[in-house]
């Protein structure tokens, strides 16, 4: 059964590749899946039929048969456990490429989401500019650790899995910024993820909606 991917109709990153359906669809094209997209305007969000789906009322939303997924970690996860091309075969090696999904959305993304979501939601408070220094150090520890955890080699572990494409799209956030622009190693790491044929077809896809819209 073809799953179907619930994404939004007018997306707020405007085809730049950074809403988090975009996670899902990059692991489809890496594995081969293919996938139906169903989109929702910004009302519909929090209306019962898309409740049922997400209980939080965001995207992405995972339908396939009887199974109902929420948040893009468990939906990537879920395609990367059931599909071979994400996760090595070696149960040790896996649980290592597991635990980086989980390292991109638990202990880099928080402290970037938290500077995004201060730059429009309290920019104009008179404390603001105070307080971008400490979520900046916030942000260069984690970009410290993963740059020396990554070193010279192309991805996390030994071969390209599931938590790289995690952590690239994180890691995407930052993009146009000095922080990242301070570690050349990352932005390297980035760019190898970006040139993937896998992920060219993912952004493709997500661009091709904003322009359709």
């Amino acid at each position: 059964m073809t799953p179907t991917l619930t994404v939004f109709a007018n997306s707020p990153d405007r085809g730049r590749g950074l809403a988090r359906d975009m996670r899902v669809r990059w692991a489809f094209d890496e594995v081969g899946q293919p996938y139906e997209v169903a989109t929702i305007s910004f009302a519909a969000l929090k209306q019962p039929p898309h409740l049922a789906l997400h209980p939080f009322g965001q995207i992405p939303a995972y339908q396939e048969g009887e199974l109902t997924l929420f948040e893009s970690g468990a939906i990537v996860l879920h395609i990367a456990q059931h599909h071979p091309g994400l996760l090595p075969d070696a149960p040790a090696p896996r649980a290592r490429a597991t635990a980086w999904i989980f390292a991109a959305l638990s202990t880099v993304e928080p402290p970037i989401v938290e500077l995004e979501q201060a730059g429009y939601a309290e920019r104009t408070e008179p404390w603001h500019q105070s307080r971008l220094p400490l979520l900046h150090a916030r942000i260069r520890q984690r970009l410290d650790d993963l740059a020396r955890h990554l070193g010279t080699n192309d991805w996390l572990e030994s071969t390209f899995s599931a938590g790289d494409l995690m952590m690239v799209m994180v890691l995407r956030r930052l993009e146009g910024t000095q922080l990242l622009a301070d570690y050349p190693a990352l932005a390297a790491y980035i760019a190898r993820g970006e040139a993937r044929p896998a992920y060219q077809r993912a952004y493709a896809a997500q661009r091709a909606l904003f322009e359709a819209g």
